[in-house]
């Protein structure tokens, strides 16, 4: 039960020991971390009675590299059912929740769609009283800050620790000791609450942060050695100090592959801990434990529990072999072949000889059962895990894990019938498909409350924030018109503070009244970003050669962060900063396009920017994108999708219909056709598609000034000439260019008729229902870990 006084007290014991300050005198940032303590007081108590619960049966527990976790005050408010009274106080107090919750730092601990799944996994376990512990990595910087310097990108450290967070607790005693070759770190773990909507439970995420045994060689620093000194210090913080550190040397891949055995040995060896305190055999761990592999890069687990289980534990091989394969899963999230991590043998012998010698055993048994099978020699080779001098991960994974998943429906097919044939082939038993979703807390209760109320006031219950099926109900308003215009009118009111927050983070001014035309998501050339840019130049030229040309204003609206080593990715970036300058400083076309790119997109600016939206777009090439979250999040906001057949777009289009989204592009089945018979020339389409070979020429030509790096050469070359490996235009931008144009001449025209438009809106909201990450969570349970609701 909430008791206001004790709230207030509480803040302020906090500002006096924390900070020796008073509420009247405290800075905004000191204010935010009193509350956030003060309501982890309100909460302790349910977390440890959480806990315990679970403790006494099966669990399951999350590995992964990200968990894109996002501001937690608003949202563990809304979980907590307490966000009014909260505002009330505070406001009694002369302070405002919405100024406290602008001041608490995105934890940096997550880059994509991997890490906000997770996060959305994490909360719908909780949610759903599941006995589900994330195990992660404390990143001290997390994934870089983002900022533009003449339209590139540039980083620069994320230090969301700077003022302390409130939100974790250390637990120094539960620490664990995880052995290098050449190092031996201190694996101390930190716990955050994940609290559960409309339920007492609350869920953990433990995230390790890397310490060596001793933090400072006195007798070195007594010799004036300074930096040997704190030297083993450093060394040993630098695993955990940033998110997916440069890989592009040896040092950084080494760093990279420290880090995920940290992540795998510290959360293997306190789960086995906290199994003997059972005191049960060792035999029975996978009848109390599923770990749940979220991509490959946790995948290093499963020969590091063999080792565990063998060195530490004395069983035999056989007996760790079946353990292991009781134990894991796997969660495939990529179609791209270079995207399945592999390893260099020399490199991870050196730094992993125990683990690598235990993959070498792993793969020598694959072998026999692949032959005992009787495939081709083409096919055991194929398969093989350890291959060319490259360990793949993703073999290892499959072949140990007893369920392989993919993320959407048609990701899933792909995997086995393309990517993965051979394997699904040998295991059918082991495949199964598990679409994504994302939670309706966050993404519609906390980003969007002008919305959910209005739902509430129709549907006479808040039941749809846990259940968004419910949302079913509502179609037969499809025809009331005073419901439709209810909706644009918070469309609208959302369209206008997105145009106050771009207008105070980018000093840039934009018109509510034009169609936000939003592509947010990671860069990356399958995901498109390029054919959008042309797209909204060729419109551009068009626009000058026509004036008059009746067109609904449009703001194009980008947010996207390039991996620091992905020289081509932050060329596009360039690229698009290059064609905002051009059109946003032509007064000629008077306003009637703009192009915005945000900088440092994250789960903060995505709660403003997904409910502001009249259009999402999702133009990866089809049969690229798993799934995307991205699009589900448009959806529920009532955004309509322009986007290709691929990942979840394909489930998102059964959902609320064809009809009320806008499709494009070729079909994954075609592409692969093209590919196969290597028939694709993208110099046909340059050539002959009306409008193209201007805006790409644009690369080369003058029109746009790359600072002489080469970055718009290279793009260019990439579309129209072959490069070793690569085909020209591997992602079929030329091929789509024209249909895309179509599609977006579609939207135009459908957004003049504002009553229609809103249907459109309608329809895909009340659709959204199946990408509810509470359904995703409950089929894992039931379908992979065979874990039951545990409520306190």
């Amino acid at each position: 039960m909430f008791n206001k006084k004790n709230f207030k007290e509480d803040i302020e014991l906090i500002l006096k020991i924390k900070y020796g300050n008073k509420l009247e005198n405290a800075l905004e940032e000191e204010k935010f971390y009193a509350i956030s303590k003060a309501i982890m007081n309100i909460l302790i108590d349910d977390w440890n009675k959480t806990k315990n619960k679970y403790n006494k049966g099966k669990e399951a527990y999350y590995f992964s590299a990200e968990y894109l976790m996002g501001r937690a005050l608003g949202n563990n408010l809304i979980n907590l059912g307490i966000y009014d009274e909260i505002k009330e106080v505070l406001s009694e107090l002369n302070i405002d929740l919405n100024d406290i919750e602008s001041k608490e730092e995105d934890a940096g601990l997550g880059n994509g769609g991997l890490g906000r799944l997770a996060a959305c996994f994490m909360d719908s376990s909780a949610t759903l009283n599941l006995p589900l512990t994330g195990y992660g990595l404390r990143y001290n910087y997390g994934i870089f800050e983002q900022a533009f310097g003449d339209g590139f990108q540039l980083e620069k450290a994320n230090d969301w620790l700077k003022n302390d967070d409130p939100w974790s607790i250390k637990k120094e005693d539960e620490t664990v000791i995880v052995n290098l070759n050449n190092k031996t770190i201190r694996a101390v773990p930190y716990d955050t609450p994940i609290i559960g909507y409309d339920t007492k439970n609350t869920n953990t995420l433990r995230l390790w942060e890397a310490h060596p045994i001793e933090d400072f060689d006195f007798s070195l620093f007594n010799d004036q050695e300074y930096d040997k000194a704190v030297e083993k210090k450093n060394r040993a913080e630098d695993i955990t100090r940033v998110l997916y550190p440069n890989d592009s040397t040896e040092k950084g891949k080494i760093l990279r592959l420290e880090q995920q055995y940290l992540l795998a040995s510290a959360s293997l060896k306190d789960l086995i801990r906290k199994f003997k305190n059972k005191n049960i055999d060792i035999s029975n761990f996978p009848q109390y434990n599923k770990i749940q592999l979220n991509d490959t890069h946790p995948v290093v687990a499963i020969p590091e529990l063999i080792r565990i289980l063998i060195d530490e534990e004395g069983t035999d091989f056989d007996t760790a072999w079946n353990i292991c394969k009781q134990t894991f899963s796997y969660t495939n999230h990529t179609i791209l072949q270079e995207a399945l991590e592999k390893w260099y043998v020399p490199l991870f012998r050196e730094v992993l000889p125990r683990i690598y010698e235990i993959i070498t055993i792993i793969s020598e048994k694959l072998i026999d059962e692949l032959k005992h099978n009787e495939l081709s020699e083409d096919k055991v080779n194929n398969m093989k895990i350890i291959n060319h001098d490259l360990i793949h991960m993703a073999w290892l994974a499959i072949y140990a894990c007893h369920t392989v998943n993919g993320v959407a429906a048609l990701h899933t097919e792909i995997l086995k019938n393309q990517e993965l044939n051979n394997w699904y082939e040998l295991y059918p038993e082991k495949f199964q498909n598990k679409t994504n979703g994302i939670t309706p807390r966050r993404w519609l209760a906390l980003s969007n409350p002008e919305l959910t109320n209005f739902l509430e006031e129709l549907l006479g219950t808040k039941d749809f924030i846990k259940d968004l099926d419910i949302l079913k109900k509502l179609e037969k308003f499809i025809d009331d018109e005073e419901k439709l215009n209810k909706l644009l009118e918070i469309k609208k009111e959302k369209k206008l503070q997105l145009k106050e927050y771009i207008k105070i983070q980018e000093s840039i001014e934009i018109d509510e009244n034009s169609i936000f035309d939003i592509q947010i998501k990671r860069l990356h050339e399958y995901k498109r970003q390029l054919l959008n840019a042309f797209h909204i130049l060729d419109l551009y030229y068009r626009l000058k050669e026509n004036p008059s040309m009746n067109i609904e204003k449009r703001t194009f609206i980008f947010g996207a962060k390039a991996a620091p080593g992905y020289f081509r990715a932050k060329a596009i970036i360039k690229y698009i900063n290059e064609i905002a300058k051009l059109i946003n400083n032509d007064e000629e076309i008077k306003g009637k396009i703009k192009v915005v790119f945000v900088h440092n997109y994250n789960v903060s600016y995505g709660e403003k920017l997904f409910p502001a939206a009249d259009l999402s777009e999702q133009i990866s090439t089809a049969g690229k994108e798993a799934s995307g979250t991205g699009n589900m999040k448009f959806m529920l906001n009532a955004t309509p999708t322009i986007g290709t057949l691929d990942g979840a777009n394909v489930e998102i289009v059964e959902e609320a219909g064809m009809e009320n989204n806008f499709i494009f592009g070729a079909h994954s089945e075609e592409i692969e056709e093209m590919k196969k018979n290597d028939s694709y020339n993208p110099r046909e389409y340059y050539e002959n598609v009306k409008g193209l070979k201007r805006v790409v020429d644009t690369l080369i030509d003058g029109t746009f000034d790359d600072n002489s790096t080469g970055m718009f050469r290279n793009i260019y070359d990439s579309l129209l000439n072959t490069n070793g490996w690569e085909r020209p235009d591997n992602y079929f931008i030329f091929k789509d260019f024209d249909d895309y144009r179509r599609a977006q001449e579609h939207v135009d025209k459908a957004y003049k008729d504002k009553r229609n438009w809103a249907k459109k809106c309608w329809m895909n909201m009340i659709n959204a229902g199946k990408f509810n990450s509470d359904r995703t969570i409950s089929q894992y349970a039931k379908e992979i870990w065979n874990i039951d609701s545990k409520k306190i």
